[in-house]
């Protein structure tokens, strides 16, 4: 019975492919990011910035390389997709959300543009997942995205560990901060609510 048991426990990891161990990793580098933010605010040592950024970074080669390991074994699969865009959510969605709170956008207003920003890459995420079909034309591949990918948000966490790098962090932050009805704006996340925007956009973006 016990043997039984252990059995069902690890079928589901026997299911994973190779691929899917990198997707894990991507998650795990994001959760990682997010730890270093905590440290940050809890010791103001603009290090784990600098480690919050290179895990991002190191999320986006996993991300990469999940998906040529797949087209390469040719073993893609429904669970790996979903596992993907978990990991994604958590990585490119979360993670630079919470760089940005941790450098010093925590406004009201801030706050309210970092969510939103996480939701449009939840909902960019969403709508990819139940029209690749449609886009890959039967082909098997996507050919182009309908709005930017989620990673593309490295760029802003870029911006991000430039500024901590030149000391622009907390009330030192690029652009100020302004207040409106009594809560604090900081324009520097407004690159965050065109990332959003555009993520949920009907652009198309060719796939390299």
């Amino acid at each position: 019975m016990v043997k039984k048991a252990q059995h069902k426990r690890f079928a589901m990891i026997r299911e994973f492919q190779m691929a899917d161990w990198f997707t894990l990793a991507n998650a795990v580098c994001g959760g990682g990011s997010l730890f270093s933010v905590l440290t940050y605010l809890e010791t103001r040592d603009v290090q784990h910035i600098y480690y919050a950024g290179a895990l991002v970074l190191a999320a986006l080669i996993f991300d990469v390389l999940d998906g040529r390991i797949a087209r390469w074994r040719q073993k893609a699969s429904l669970l790996g997709q979903e596992l993907d865009s978990l990991a994604d959510v958590i990585s490119f969605g979360v993670a630079p959300a919470i760089i940005a709170y941790g450098c010093g956008m925590q406004g009201m207003y801030d706050r309210i543009i970092l969510l939103y920003f996480v939701a449009c890459g939840v909902s960019r995420l969403a709508r990819y997942n139940v029209t690749a079909a449609a886009l890959s034309e039967g082909a098997g591949k996507v050919k182009y995205f309908e709005g930017t990918p989620i990673p593309t948000s490295i760029a802003l966490v870029l911006v991000l560990v430039l500024a901590a790098w030149s000391g622009a962090v907390n009330e030192n932050l690029w652009l100020g901060e302004i207040r409106l009805l009594g809560f604090v704006l900081h324009p520097l996340v407004i690159m965050y609510a065109i990332s959003g925007s555009l993520m949920i956009s009907r652009f198309h973006i060719p796939k390299l």
